[in-house]
């Protein structure tokens, strides 16, 4: 077995990490979408419309302030004279919104903190907390975001669009090399999933929603907790983790690479073998079963090559992806490239 091969086998394991953060950034944002739409709806107790005299005006002067630190003060006054109004859900809705509209990361965040001391019923932080959650992580700050998390979600065990951001925000911080958050990143992603097979459907999801949700999400949480369990060595978790987000969506072309990185890490224990024995059958053997597994890589990545090709998202992942697959073919095929480009025209048609 030629050690140049080998040689560029591993290269391919060590990068498919580097790779990762470049797909992650589409499901990230995505994520974290669907958290904060999902925090900013008004509660049903926000509908109830018997207000005094007094605290409709007080509403309206929170409406009319100038500014959001103008708001929250007339809003802190409002909570002191009405601490059980009717409008107080409407208000922390109205707030966060307006908050939202913020152009600086820094102040949105700032802004939500202020409003939280000002704010603190569970009601109230049932809205802000997924907001602040989602600030925290858009600013670099995770301690932060996974403290509010763990917080919100022991009040709030249920909240799936939560565990999925927080699940797939676990798997970039362990990307980088920060594996501070993996044990609750998988706690989360597991119970998200628990969830989403149950069908314990959002109370403000009607069903076509929901089904939406539930294909778009769950392939993507089994990919991330797949992620995290390759990145910790637990190749077995992985692998089932990987497997099941790839039937349930076979066109992910990252799912491919992260599969083919196990069949190369069994190809690396084969041919590290192969090199320490004699020449005989065992050895004649030991060289098949791992050609065998390098045609299982080669068939993952000219998957992923194909299913990434023309989508700019995947730009880095494809090219990359493309001179491995490039070199891996090249060595089964006595230096050729014969045939390569079928094989990666015929994934073309999933």
């Amino acid at each position: 077995m030629k050690s140049t091969m080998f040689r560029k086998v591993r290269a391919a394991a060590v990068c498919v990490i580097s790779l990762a953060v470049v797909h992650a950034l589409t499901a990230r944002s995505a994520a974290a979408q669907y958290s904060q739409e999902k925090s900013q709806q008004p509660s049903d107790k926000g509908k109830q419309s018997t207000m005094s005299e007094g605290e409709e005006k007080a509403v309206l002067k929170i409406k009319a302030a100038p500014d959001i630190a103008a708001k929250l003060a007339a809003a802190g006054e409002f909570i002191k004279k009405y601490p059980k109004s009717t409008a107080r859900a409407s208000i922390v809705t109205y707030l966060a919104g307006e908050i939202e509209k913020l152009p600086d990361d820094s102040q949105r965040s700032a802004q939500l903190e202020n409003m939280v001391v000002v704010f603190k019923e569970p009601d109230d932080l049932g809205v802000l907390d997924p907001i602040l959650i989602n600030r925290y992580f858009q600013a670099k700050r995770p301690d932060d975001a996974f403290r509010v998390a763990a917080s919100y979600l022991a009040a709030t065990p249920d909240d799936v669009g939560v565990l999925t951001q927080v699940a797939i925000e676990g798997g970039e911080q362990a990307k980088k090399n920060n594996p501070k958050f993996v044990q609750q990143s998988r706690q989360y992603g597991n119970k998200a999933i628990e969830l989403i097979e149950a069908g314990k459907k959002p109370a403000s999801y009607d069903d076509a929603r929901w089904n939406e949700y539930r294909t778009r999400w769950l392939p993507v949480i089994y990919q991330s907790l797949g992620m995290l369990s390759l990145m910790t060595g637990d190749k077995g978790d992985a692998r089932a983790k990987l497997e099941k987000s790839l039937a349930l969506s076979p066109a992910d072309p990252f799912t491919y690479v992260l599969i083919g990185s196990l069949y190369n890490d069994e190809y690396q224990q084969l041919a590290e073998q192969h090199r320490t024995l004699a020449a005989g059958p065992l050895k004649d053997s030991v060289l098949k079963q791992a050609h065998e597994k390098l045609d299982l890589v080669i068939d993952m990545y000219a998957h992923a090559v194909a299913l990434s090709e023309a989508r700019p998202e995947y730009g880095p992942l494809h090219d990359r992806l493309l001179q491995d697959l490039e070199s891996y073919y090249k060595y089964r095929h006595a230096g050729a490239s014969d045939g390569l480009q079928q094989l990666i025209d015929k994934y073309k048609k999933m």
